[in-house]
């Protein structure tokens, strides 16, 4: 992977991060870097996962593979909040 690639993981991660944090109601007790790195890994899993449903490559916005990311990410920051409450 190139510098160019590895960059646009983190941006992508970071996007994907906030948004699925977002979506999650009520305060989180994990830091940033949590997030980004349960962004990062609910962007590559979305994108595994949207090529695989067929939905990766449309015209346009890719809204379908967007929301399984987005989704996935919510998901990912809601189970590591719980793990982290339950410690």
């Amino acid at each position: 992977m190139e510098i160019d690639g590895i960059i646009s993981a983190l941006v992508i991660g970071i996007v994907i991060g906030v948004l699925g944090r977002l979506v999650v109601p009520g305060r989180q007790r994990i830091g940033i870097l949590w997030t980004i790195l349960v962004g990062i890994a609910a962007a590559l899993i979305g994108s595994a996962l949207a090529a695989a449903l067929g939905v990766a490559d449309t015209k346009g916005v890719d809204w379908v593979e967007w929301l399984i990311q987005i989704a996935l990410a919510a998901v990912g920051v809601a189970a590591l909040d719980r793990a982290k409450l339950n410690r």
